[in-house]
């Protein structure tokens, strides 16, 4: 038996789940570029649509920030969400980046295949997390991680392309948002490009935070 092929992202009001491209190195790289204003604002704006998740202690902690934090129902949905994902799936952006800002011991804690088209060796890091580098496409990056993952579910870290394309070859079965309250106007645009003529929606829930997002959960159907 196979788990759920999910994802879950922070996304604006007006529909983005990232600001704006800027090269990996000028954010994270030892030289990146702090003054730059497309860095900055980058920045800022990835804070505020991240607001709710900085402060829990789930995150905090996860990530190596340091002990203790909020906890409630934000920092509830992130715990769930780990402890039921059984392996990851990235882009080779989303990857790089992470491999320039994530703690050594990386915050997944399980398997992770990476959609690339670069051949690299397996990356093995402390605390149980390996990065799979896969060069044949997205469905033999799916097919490794449900093999890796046995009965627990399968998550699309990201980024927005590489969930985009999941939705759009009909592999994903649920989905959460957490809509903050913020605009961006230019970045990237998580349902930009998607086939609707194919995917239909099922609600499942909607819960509002103190904290000021509200967790969207959908099931996905094929029309």
């Amino acid at each position: 038996m196979t788990g759920t092929v999910l994802f879950s992202v922070a996304m604006s009001l007006d529909g983005f789940v990232a600001p704006e491209a800027v090269p990996a190195e000028d954010l994270f790289g030892p030289a990146r570029k702090q003054d730059d204003p497309r860095v900055r604002l980058w920045m800022t704006r990835w804070s505020e649509l991240h607001q709710a998740a900085f402060p829990q202690r789930f995150f905090r902690e996860n990530l190596k920030l340091g002990t203790g934090g909020e906890e409630g129902l934000d920092n509830d949905l992130a715990q769930q969400t780990h402890a039921r994902t059984g392996a990851s799936i990235m882009g080779r952006r989303m990857f790089d980046a992470g491999e320039l800002s994530w703690p050594e011991e990386a915050p997944f804690h399980t398997p992770v295949f990476v959609v690339t088209h670069s051949e690299r060796e397996p990356w093995e890091r402390p605390g149980g997390t390996t990065f799979h580098f896969v060069n044949d496409g997205i469905e033999a990056a799916l097919d490794q991680a449900r093999a890796a993952a046995g009965d627990r579910d399968v998550r699309i870290a990201g980024g927005g392309t590489t969930i985009l394309e999941y939705l759009n070859a009909g592999l994903v079965d649920e989905f959460r948002i957490t809509l903050s309250p913020v605009l961006f106007g230019v970045g990237v645009r998580l349902f930009e490009g998607i086939d609707a003529d194919r995917i239909a929606l099922e609600p499942v829930s909607a819960q509002p935070s103190p904290n000021g997002v509200t967790h969207l959960t959908y099931a996905v159907r094929q029309r």
